[in-house]
């Protein structure tokens, strides 16, 4: 994993220095809407057609530039070309010209010759049919995506087109679920989270605004006000103008990179070695048998014979045809199991690994967290914290993730045995809210219930908590937050945490007014409620798997 991000920052430093694309996404960060727009002849109503024809023309057309498919005779010498069929082809050849050219009418045989021929075309034809059934399926998968974007143009208004079709200084709408169909600087944004881990390999999603960025001393994806091809909208919406497109995009330079020629397998390198051995072996011993039959015998057409023998004996014929034949069987048992092998050499690589290291997620658990505690400060539990949880995941707008869930479940779980948990969502309306970001680590939501009483409530990691909490409520008091609270807290977290669980706390402040809008400096002063313990329970199977794995 670590290998793989390095790659990808390798690969965002050499794409941003093709200062063309990279100046315009940057002079489109630095400045403001307007700016921008006037800078390049762009307009928030759309371009019109003579724009859209333009545009292509001087920025090129949105598509990502990716290996083509090789051509079927490429393939087909890929399929036959390798040190042990070479081989093979020269024995075959000269034992052709040997037995059968020169040999006597009555001594002619070309069993040597069908036999060497047959062993090869049987290795090469399965390879090759393999390979371009693999391809096939993979192209069919490929064909069953489609996906479209919303763009605004001012002959068309706004309609969904394929991503191909836009061009820089297209008007893009995104939506939660969207893909970024370019490089685009985001005008406006409500909540809006993306997941760019394709380029990043961080898993976590960010969130982008449209604020102007300073961007000294940052890099390119971590941007706020920038998303990329290739990235999605995991929450919220934006409005937002392409700045460049196809094969200018962070995603081309990327794909460009991978369109190169890989790196041979294991496999591959192996096959490789040992054939060059063979060959070396024989360019030496079959000159040496050579001439001592012929000195020793007197006969150099019967010395040439058995030196023939000699090296046919050297070659192992059947041994690329039983490997080839392995690994199309392999592959075919793993197309059973829903995978498609492109490359019948991978299937080896796959089978020399002694220890696969994976995130435990989904393997040894259930990834579905669940919400096994709330409690309060002196770690009873408190159905006041379950409610103050629940108002802030049920009304926040932004990312969503397993917890959020978690706690709502949990609620309606236990609405029917609290009447303090009925119709929370009914009784509630939401005033305001202050996303989660991964600086400060909460998440706020502002709600008013049927009386006006409005209330901010927080949740987020214990160390970003206790910098906005200055009190806390233990047994049904307000008191203020002491360092001897604050110690029982932490080392309550910090118990929960060696055991497996994941932690939240969760704060609230009340009687304020909802007249205005909130903001992260609104988050002070706060009364500490307690604390929520998740965890994401391991599967039946897990003692199997681990004694598997050893």
């Amino acid at each position: 994993m670590k290998k793989n991000i390095e790659l990808k920052k390798k690969i965002l430093a050499d794409y941003i220095s093709e200062d063309i694309a990279k100046d315009r996404l940057l002079y489109s960060s630095c400045n403001d809407d307007k700016t921008l727009l006037d800078k390049f002849g762009w307009s928030l109503s759309g371009l019109t057609e003579k724009q859209v024809c333009d545009s292509k023309k001087k920025y090129g057309d949105n598509i990502i530039v990716s290996g083509k498919k090789d051509s079927a005779p490429k393939r087909i010498c890929a399929a036959f070309i390798n040190p042990f069929t070479l081989v093979l082809f020269a024995l075959a050849i000269v034992s052709a010209i040997t037995d059968i050219l020169l040999a006597d009418s009555g001594d002619k045989d070309c069993t040597t010759v069908v036999i060497i021929s047959t062993m090869v075309l049987i290795s090469g034809i399965l390879r090759f049919v393999q390979e371009t059934r693999s391809g096939n399926a993979a192209h069919k998968l490929q064909k069953m995506i489609s996906v479209t974007s919303c763009v605004q143009r001012a002959y068309s208004g706004k309609a969904e087109i394929p991503p191909e079709e836009i061009v820089a200084g297209d008007i893009v709408h995104l939506s939660a679920g969207d893909l970024v169909p370019a490089d685009v600087r985001i005008l406006s944004a409500k909540d809006l989270f993306i997941n760019q881990s394709a380029l990043t390999g961080e898993s976590e999603p960010v969130e982008k605004t449209s604020n102007i960025s300073r961007t000294e001393n940052i890099a390119l994806t971590d941007i706020c006000n920038l998303a990329f091809t290739g990235s999605t909208a995991i929450s919220g919406s934006a409005t937002a103008v392409a700045v460049t497109v196809g094969k200018d995009t962070l995603f081309g330079s990327l794909a460009k990179t991978l369109a190169q020629k890989p790196e041979k397998t294991e496999f591959d390198k192996g096959v490789n070695s040992v054939s060059w051995i063979l060959i070396r072996f024989m360019l030496v011993m079959v000159p040496v048998v050579f001439f001592i039959n012929g000195f020793t015998k007197g006969s150099w057409t019967d010395a040439l014979l058995f030196t023939i023998l000699v090296a046919v004996g050297f070659t192992p014929e059947m041994l690329s045809m039983i490997v080839t034949t392995c690994l199309a069987k392999g592959a075919l048992a793993m197309s059973k199991k829903k995978t498609i092998v492109k490359n019948l050499n991978a299937i080896q690589n796959f089978g020399a690994v002694d220890i696969l290291c994976t995130d435990k997620t989904g393997t040894l658990t259930c990834n579905d967290v669940v919400l096994e505690y709330h409690m309060d400060v002196n770690g009873k539990e408190d159905i006041r914290v379950l409610r103050h949880a629940y108002l802030n995941s049920y009304f926040q707008t932004g990312y969503k993730n397993l917890m959020d869930s978690a706690i709502i479940s949990k609620t309606e779980e236990e609405e029917n045995k609290n009447p303090q948990l009925l119709d929370l969502s009914e009784n509630y309306v939401k005033v305001d809210e202050i996303p989660f970001d991964f600086d400060r680590r909460r998440l706020t939501t502002v709600v008013k219930d049927k009386y006006g009483k409005t209330q901010m409530v927080t949740k987020g990691a214990a160390e970003e908590m206790f910098a906005v909490c200055a009190y806390a409520e233990c047994d049904g008091v307000v008191k203020p937050l002491t360092a001897e609270v604050r110690s029982r807290v932490l080392n309550t977290v910090g118990k929960f945490n060696d055991e497996g669980f994941r932690v939240l706390v969760i704060a609230q402040k009340s009687n304020l007014s909802s007249d205005r809008a909130f903001t992260a400096e609104d988050e002070c002063n706060m009364v500490l409620l307690g604390y929520l313990a998740f965890l994401d329970p391991v599967k039946e199977t897990y003692a199997n798997i681990i004694k598997y794995i050893k």
